[in-house]
Formats: structure tokens, sequence, C-alpha cells
């Protein structure tokens, strides 16, 4: 099992979750983290940070997409290991459904 960062993420970008991972884990997209699923420890102490309630356990059903999409561009987005200040409109942005199709941005962050 692994934990994944799902799209509620996307364009609220909190950071208390990379504060608090042991095994710094966590990449930067322009607009949202994702979870390396091979680094991973499984230890869930990052799921119950998340403002957004972005981050769930893989064994959630309909998660696959997210688990391809956390793997694919861990490997391809920067290591965040510090907290940073989530996006301006992040507070608007929680609730918003549907946001990868509107608002997903396959760019890293920085």
């Amino acid at each position: 099992m692994t934990y994944v960062v799902t799209e509620a993420c996307i364009k609220c970008k909190y950071t208390d979750c990379v504060e608090v991972c042991p095994v710094d884990c966590f990449y930067e997209g322009e607009n949202m983290l994702v979870i390396n699923p091979d680094e991973c420890i499984d230890c869930g102490v990052c799921e119950p940070e998340c403002p957004a309630e972005a981050i769930v356990p893989d064994t959630e059903d309909g998660i696959d997409q997210w688990l391809e999409v956390n793997a694919k561009y861990a490997a391809e987005w920067p290591n965040l290991t510090e907290k940073k200040d989530e996006a301006p409109d992040a507070e608007e942005m929680k609730s918003v459904e549907n946001k990868f199709e509107q608002f997903f941005s396959p760019n890293p962050g920085g």
C-alpha cells in the first residue's frame, strides 16, 4: 500500500503534508503535489495533515488513475522537502470538482 495525492490538491497545493513526511516522498508540480509510490513507507502521517483531503490510501476504489499520475510525475517533478505557502486561491478551489480536466498542469513546480 502507498498513499496518493488526488485532484483535490490541484490549485490548492497545501504543503502541510510535506512538513510531516519522514521520507521526503513529495514532488512538486506547478499546481499540485504528488507522492512517489516507490518511496512512500505507508506511515499515513500525511493524510490527516491535508486541508483539502487530497491524500488517500491506494486501497480506495477508483484510485488507479491517481496512482499512475503520482508515479509518472514523481519521476519528472522536483522533490519538495519544506513547507511553502499554499496557492493564492486555495480556499476557493478546495471544493471545486473535476479539477484534473480543467486545471491540471504537467509542468514542474519550483
